[in-house]
């Protein structure tokens, strides 16, 4: 089979309730200390998931994992059912796995269309030599990407004023939405989004919340997030898995980890369930 075929984009993905994300007694050491211990987590097709637990939980550790960014120390990590564990991350990009930053991490002097653009590179034909010579064929690809830029942009309500606005110049949600932005450009089929809302205020937590559920709804794509907003996670999760020291705790629907006694002791609080269900949004 030949590297491209290999490399195939959106690989063999089954029908909606499939997994398309499995690990298998997933490990990261880092010397002597566990920051994910044997960790087995499923995704079905087209499903929100959220990851949550408290701050050392390894939750970002276990994106680094799936990204590609940390090489396992152990286990499987299965994407469409190809083991992508320890495959660098603009392989695993270029499989169906696109994500977002903890800390917003925009190309702060490129435009909001050059930084959506960098997100398409990986789908990008033109080659060294052809960009060289500026075929025929370049220009026009390069034409398509950027009117895609910009529809991706609109999609994700970025207004048109922004498109040639650094992205340093953003406010800070808006940035939130170009790093959206960015990551669809590489057409993923599994989205991984960490922590989205932070440091958004109520109104724009929720809108966003109807944003992660419509890329779901409109584009088939599978979403994966980590986040600390409880109004959030219990508002679009399907279904959630619960980290405390590099260990899953819990897995379920919103209302049973509401109702989990370990999680309400390591993460939510003694108040918490209460109030998660009321809707208060509860931060941890």
């Amino acid at each position: 089979m030949s590297t491209e075929a290999a490399e195939a984009p959106h690989p063999g993905v089954g029908p909606k309730g499939a997994a398309i994300l499995e690990t298998r007694a997933a490990r990261k050491e880092f010397g002597g200390l566990v920051a994910c211990s044997d960790i087995d987590f499923v995704v079905p097709e087209r499903s929100i998931v959220s990851l949550i637990g408290p701050n050392g939980a390894g939750k970002t550790t276990f994106f680094n994992m799936l990204t590609g960014a940390y090489k396992p120390t152990a286990g499987e990590i299965l994407f469409a059912g190809r083991d992508v564990g320890g495959l660098p991350p603009h392989r695993i990009t270029k499989l169906g796995v696109g994500r977002t930053f903890q800390n917003i991490r925009l190309f702060q002097t490129m435009t909001s269309v050059e930084n959506v653009l960098v997100g398409m590179h990986c789908r990008l034909k033109g080659g060294l030599i052809r960009s060289i010579l500026r075929t025929p064929g370049v220009r026009r690809e390069e034409r398509d990407a950027l009117a895609r830029a910009r529809e991706l942009l609109r999609y994700c309500g970025l207004s048109e004023r922004v498109d040639d606005e650094y992205s340093m110049n953003l406010s800070y949600g808006d940035q939130r939405r170009l790093e959206v932005a960015r990551a669809l450009g590489s057409e993923p089929t599994l989205l991984l989004l960490d922590e989205p809302t932070a440091g958004m205020n109520p109104q724009e937590s929720a809108d966003f919340t109807r944003f992660v559920s419509q890329l779901r709804d409109e584009r088939g794509l599978t979403i994966l997030l980590i986040e600390h907003d409880m109004k959030v996670v219990m508002g679009v999760s399907e279904r959630i898995t619960v980290l405390d020291h590099g260990e899953k705790i819990a897995e379920g629907s919103p209302a049973e980890i509401q109702a989990n006694d370990r999680v309400i002791e390591a993460y939510l609080g003694s108040g918490a369930a209460g109030s998660a269900g009321a809707g208060s949004g509860a931060t941890a």
